[in-house]
């Protein structure tokens, strides 16, 4: 405690404004396990950037915090690109101080000598990250938490390619920060430098949009949407990109198309929650809508409700949605031709159907860590490669290559061409679905995730990880394990035969069994929350679309036997 109270006292000089110092002193004086939460570490950047609670101190998210990262960044830029003229592209999204937060970040670059296009109003981060290379920017920035709670930011750091930062580049950026110190952030800024921007790049955006994500589906005319932006950022362009794309029958939840980081309507603004979109699916089955699209407030993740075999709304998983998408791009991709160097992909926590698609097309399949900079890294990696979309569990999807991020802009639309073509052929977003498992295995996911907060929750998020490791799992729902994945030895070991391969990804906190029978059960820490959660992946032939029902009863029976032997039901 002696540390974290010195750590707390150096914000305590002239440096820092008069109200975040009344507040550590009040810290100080009376609310001991507050201030440890507050300074016990510094903010860091996970898979998905710096994310955390509101509020003075080193491990929360504030104009000091962001400051120095910043004054980091800006440090490195200029020691990468000494001899350009340096540019930056900022957005944000509806969280509260994420005007005031990115106008500090927009100061500070400026300060620096550095281009700032700062957008006028809240924008989505695919667009951000379209932004970069439109801009020809040298990074990019968005201040936003995607589907956190309400006390909570973060800052996204893009770079030149339009995805987010991957090695090397993060953990020079990170040196480069934790070498200042907070005296050293240049606050002072060079108004000349910054841009207020918003109806041109606006316009690009969402003609690139509907330009990737339109198919001239049939049947729009008699297609009905229901949307909801869930009070967040992508009321800005996802209405505007379906009529332009010809979906005149689009129903717009009210109550929650006005951009409000309290999130007045919902739990929590996350569209992989079911109550998330519990008023669309209503006002859906009060009007006979076809389909309910919902995002998260950067709109970059995307839930999809669709008519079930039963004609009532059901929420589709990340996983659902991203093979049908996928399958979707493929199909079209085969009519026009394939050239031999297309490639699908996603993440080792989503589901297994996707390198069993890919082989069923001959495209190639490229696996990644999970984080959606990953899947960007892939593209910029490998050039001369097409890469035709992939997504990942946690709801979210990337149509070809123009943003290099998850876009949940661009896949709605993606999303609605696909069911209004199978309503016009006589099926469904569903029944193409179910076809999907009939070609290519059924598969059936789960995810279990568990909240555990502060200081003790982080020691035991740790705790379970290394049980889960060092008691390993022996066998799941009576199929024995054959292998296990330990992506922080980069070692894959077949415990069956002592078999070992490599694991040729980045080193990561994550754990993976397989059986025999293919069930897979994974465990990773949250990289921008703090949770620890469990990914549980089994299969089934599925012979023809009518056994559907019966063998999907059969595999909910298995995972809930599953959780139940993991103490996770």
């Amino acid at each position: 405690m002696d540390a974290i109270l010195k750590t707390a006292k150096t914000w305590l000089t002239d440096f820092f404004d008069t109200d975040t110092k009344k507040e550590i002193e009040l810290l100080i004086t009376n609310n001991t396990d507050e201030l440890q939460d507050r300074f016990y570490k510094n903010m860091e950047f996970g898979t998905g950037g710096m994310r955390g609670v509101m509020g003075v101190g080193t491990n929360r998210i504030n104009k000091y915090t962001l400051g120095k990262s910043t004054q980091g960044l800006s440090n490195y830029l200029k020691k990468i690109y000494a001899e350009e003229e340096l540019k930056v592209v900022i957005a944000y999204d509806c969280r509260h101080n994420s005007d005031t937060l990115a106008r500090t970040v927009a100061e500070v670059f400026s300060a620096n000598g550095i281009k700032v296009f700062l957008f006028s109003e809240l924008r989505t981060t695919p667009e951000l990250s379209f932004a970069v290379r439109h801009l020809k920017c040298h990074a990019g920035i968005v201040l936003t938490a995607s589907h956190n709670p309400p006390e909570y930011n973060g800052y996204k750091v893009y770079w030149t390619d339009g995805g987010q930062i991957v090695p090397p580049q993060d953990g020079e950026i990170i040196a480069e920060i934790n070498a200042l110190s907070y005296e050293d952030v240049q606050f002072e800024a060079n108004e000349t430098l910054i841009e207020l921007i918003d109806k041109e790049v606006d316009e690009a955006f969402i003609s690139a949009s509907v330009a990737k994500g339109s198919f001239n589906a049939a049947g729009k005319e008699d297609f009905k949407i229901v949307f909801t932006s869930l009070h967040g950022t992508s009321i800005t362009a996802i209405p505007e990109v379906l009529k332009r794309a010809g979906y005149e029958n689009v129903t717009i939840i009210e109550e929650q198309a006005k951009p409000d980081g309290n999130f007045p309507t919902v739990e929590s603004p996350n569209p992989e929650e079911t109550e998330a979109l519990s008023m669309a699916i209503a006002k859906a089955e009060e009007i006979g809508a076809d389909m309910v699209v919902g995002t998260d407030p950067d709109s970059d993740r995307l839930g999809i409700a669709v008519r079930n075999l039963e004609g009532k709304m059901e929420i589709l998983n990340g996983n659902q949605t991203m093979v049908l998408m996928t399958r979707f791009l493929l199909d079209k991709q085969k009519e026009k031709g394939f050239k031999g160097n297309e490639f699908v992909a996603t993440t080792i926590v989503s589901t297994p159907m996707m390198q069993e698609m890919a082989k069923s097309y001959g495209v190639e399949f490229k696996t990644a860590l999970t984080g959606f900079k990953w899947i960007g890294k892939m593209i910029k990696d490998f050039p001369e490669s097409n890469f035709i979309g992939g997504g990942e569990e946690s709801f979210g999807y990337m149509v070809g290559d123009f943003v290099r991020d998850k876009d949940a802009v661009t896949s709605t639309l993606l999303a609605c061409e696909i069911a209004s073509q199978a309503k016009a052929n006589g099926s469904s977003f569903y029944k193409e679905l179910i076809d999907c498992y009939v070609d290519f295995g059924f598969y059936m996911e789960k995810l279990i995730s568990l909240t555990k907060k502060g200081m003790s929750g982080a020691e035991e998020i740790k705790q379970m990880l290394k049980d889960f490791k060092e008691n390993p799992v022996v066998s799941v729902a009576g199929s024995t394990v054959k292998w296990i994945e330990d992506y922080n030895t980069s070692i894959a070991k077949n415990v069956l035969t002592g078999e070992e391969k490599t694991i040729d990804l980045p080193k990561s906190n994550v754990l993976i069994y397989e059986t025999e029978d293919g069930t897979r059960i994974a465990a990773r820490p949250s990289g921008t929350e703090p949770k620890v959660k469990f990914y549980i992946s089994t299969n089934a032939p599925l012979e023809k679309a009518s056994d559907f029902r019966q063998v999907a009863t059969e595999m909910e029976a298995k995972i809930g036997q599953i959780l139940s032997e993991l103490n996770l039901g």
